[in-house]
């Protein structure tokens, strides 16, 4: 039995979510190990008691992995299980990660070797203009600066944080609380679409999975995992959005808040914030200032540093993507610095979507690295 296909089943069995699956790993080693454990041996792992025990007992008589894995591939051809080597890492590091992440779109942009820096973009569905305002700015800045946007596509600030980012040329990935499939709401059909054209939509429900409200509050924390800070523009004090906020603190992401007045009910449980850490935004050159503080991720695992350190020759690759990678190398090695995009935009006969493309497509093959302020240099083995 295939690890993939493990995840998958024991996702369709009732009374196990994320945390019973991680559980399930630690004890077995695996989870194609525990779909054939006996139940003595199940029932010795911590949360399952009687009622989940004859839930596997029946479920598991009636599911075959390999089999259940090749029908369900037909609706969804693309998820991810934490058995796939391209499973987003961050979330890996939350104690209960989705079992399958189903996704459309534009997968590299949560590539586990990506440095590409993910910010989320949160609050009520009912803004005032003044947060509608400043959540299309602040997106557009970050996207300006080579900042992934990552919202729900709810209305509201997660609509205008989508829209600031693709108006500005930037990427941005949806998290949603229905299949990847199901634009909800039915009015954000356009946006949906862009999205897809342009970006990223992830979902751990399956094709066809219709809006339901318990599913809003658990995509939250794939949002908190997924982000190096979230931004809460505007939240009263029953709101989704600090549900965000609440998981990112817990998985020790930062968090940023949009001054507010007292006397804008749309805005007490977003200011509250304060009171618990989170840091005032005080304009698009303070917001960038804060971002520049968080640490970087490491590209790359250790083991595929040394792989490239030891084999310096470049894969095969179009005579465009080949073409930036030339012109970077050249302008790199004129500067002795990092080049801007706007250098390269300027230089370069592809037009300003290939280009970002391209580059794209550089660092996720590791030859080059993305610096803040959207500046590019070689990967040192590579120079």
């Amino acid at each position: 039995m295939q690890e993939r296909s493990a995840w998958l089943a024991w996702a369709q069995i009732s009374g196990i979510g994320p945390v019973l699956l991680q559980r399930l790993q630690a004890q077995f080693g695996s989870l194609s190990a525990a779909w054939l454990a006996s139940p003595d041996q199940l029932q010795s792992v911590n949360g399952i008691g009687e009622t989940v025990l004859k839930a596997i007992a029946k479920q598991r008589s009636q599911l075959d992995p390999e089999a259940f894995l090749a029908q369900h591939l037909q609706a969804n051809p693309t998820f991810w299980t934490p058995a796939d080597p391209d499973y987003p890492r961050l979330l890996k590091e939350i104690p209960d990660p989705p079992a399958v992440l189903y996704y459309r779109g534009n997968a590299g942009l949560l590539n586990p070797q990506s440095q590409m820096p993910v910010v989320a973009i949160v609050g009520t569905r009912d803004p005032t203009d003044y947060a509608k305002r400043w959540s299309h700015k602040l997106a557009a800045v970050l996207a300006k600066n080579g900042v992934i946007v990552i919202s729900g596509m709810a209305e509201g600030v997660d609509t205008q944080a989508h829209l600031g980012c693709l108006d500005a040329g930037g990427k941005t990935i949806a998290v949603l609380g229905t299949g990847t499939d199901i634009a909800y709401p039915p009015r954000n059909r356009t946006l949906h679409q862009q999205i897809l054209e342009r970006g990223l939509i992830i979902s751990e429900y399956p094709a066809g999975t219709p809006p339901s409200r318990p599913h809003f509050p658990r995509r939250n924390r794939i949002i908190a995992a997924l982000s190096r800070a979230t931004l809460v523009m505007e939240a009263p004090q029953k709101s989704g959005a600090l549900i965000t906020a609440y998981v990112a603190n817990d998985y020790g992401r930062d968090v940023y808040v949009l001054p507010n007045s007292l006397d804008n009910p749309r805005a007490v449980g977003s200011l509250g914030l304060m009171s618990k850490g989170a840091q005032l935004i005080l304009g698009e050159g303070h917001l960038l200032e804060l971002l520049g503080s968080i640490p970087t991720l490491d590209p790359l695992p250790l083991h595929q540093k040394q792989a490239l350190a030891q084999n310096t020759s470049l894969p095969a690759m179009s005579a465009e993507l080949e073409e930036i990678w030339l012109l970077l190398k050249s302008q790199t090695a004129s500067s002795g610095a990092s080049v801007s995009f706007d250098q390269l935009a300027e230089a370069s006969a592809q037009s300003a979507s290939a280009l970002s493309g391209g580059l794209l497509q550089l660092e996720l093959l590791g030859l080059i690295t993305q610096q803040p302020g959207m500046r590019y240099e070689i990967t040192g083995s590579f120079l």
